[in-house]
């Protein structure tokens, strides 16, 4: 049995990385580097996804895939959603909750929105 689970560990390991891979580069053929950033950190008009939760990123792709957007910016990721299958939809949440590219160029959303409450 234990050499049974040694043979297969590899090959989750490897598929792990691919869906990770693959998410990465449905991410930047996509275009959503365009408005998240080259980095998934986002910008002032649009979220950080980077370190998102999957079932969350899941669900909101899911619902723009469904034509459902809640607000006009969320509206514009519909035409973007509707091209992804949900193999897809998995590699690219995989990508973003997973994401460990280079953490020396995360920068957090620290944009002021509103007042900032005062």
């Amino acid at each position: 049995m234990l050499k049974f689970i040694l043979f297969l560990l590899p090959i989750f390991l490897y598929s792990a990385t691919d869906i990770y891979k693959t998410g990465k580069n449905l991410y930047f053929s996509k275009g959503c580097s365009g408005c998240h950033g080259i980095s998934a950190t986002g910008t002032n008009l649009y979220p950080a996804l980077a370190y998102r939760r999957k079932p969350f990123l899941i669900s909101k792709l899911k619902d723009y895939r469904a034509k459902k957007g809640s607000t006009q910016q969320s509206q514009m990721m519909i035409p973007f959603a509707m091209g992804l299958n949900d193999k897809e939809i998995d590699a690219l949440t995989t990508f973003l909750s997973e994401y460990h590219e280079n953490k020396s160029n995360y920068k957090p959303d620290m944009s002021t929105r509103g007042d900032g409450g005062s």
